[in-house]
């Protein structure tokens, strides 16, 4: 029986060794790879004016009809300004844009939808199921903008064009981990 225990014993430091800590040591490597990225709200004004005008009162939170913009709970001059996580919950865009007219302070300008610059999607082809040969369009599908910002261009990829604002809906249905489809917002906030 002392034997068996001791076989027992050794094939779990084993398992350990052979998969538990080489998982660990890939959570971390990919934690560090796709940092947070926060957007900033439509119509925000450059990130400096935008620092000085924002009143964190939050009436842009309220004002989202797709619960998109939060309020960044980091310690520093960001704390209680509103952000976007697209991999969490993105801007979808709406018709009626809410959280530009809800601003008292004038941190977010009032733009038509063609205006509004959040960012840019940028398509990592090393990850995209269509380079992989499958027929996936999600991101190309859910657009809010249609085709004028994204489309499956003539060689099968997934294709950003210039009317794309950056919402990141593409981003969050992106059915690949890590994501295919980021959002680059231009300017990184420091978080």
């Amino acid at each position: 029986m002392n034997e068996k225990r001791h076989d027992r014993r050794g094939f779990f430091r084993e398992f350990v060794k052979r998969v538990v800590e080489p998982a660990v040591e890939a959570l971390d490597t990919g934690a560090a790879a796709q940092p947070l990225v926060i957007l900033r709200p439509p119509g925000a004004l450059p990130e400096p004016n935008f620092l000085s005008s924002c009143e964190r009162c939050r009436a842009c939170v309220e004002a989202c009809p797709a619960d998109a913009i939060r309020p960044i709970e980091v310690d520093g001059p960001l704390y209680g300004t509103p952000g976007i996580v697209a991999s969490d919950q993105p801007c979808v865009v709406c018709t009626d844009l809410d959280c530009m007219t809800a601003c008292p302070s004038g941190a977010l300008r009032i733009l038509p939808r063609e205006e509004i610059d959040l960012g840019t999607a940028i398509v990592d082809e090393d990850v995209c199921l269509r380079a992989k040969g499958e027929a996936c369009r999600i991101c190309v599908d859910f657009c809010p903008l249609g085709e004028t910002a994204m489309r499956v261009d003539e060689k099968e990829k997934v294709a950003v064009l210039d009317g794309c604002v950056g919402c990141g809906v593409c981003e969050h249905v992106c059915p690949t981990s890590p994501k295919a489809v980021r959002i680059d917002p231009g300017v990184r906030l420091n978080v």
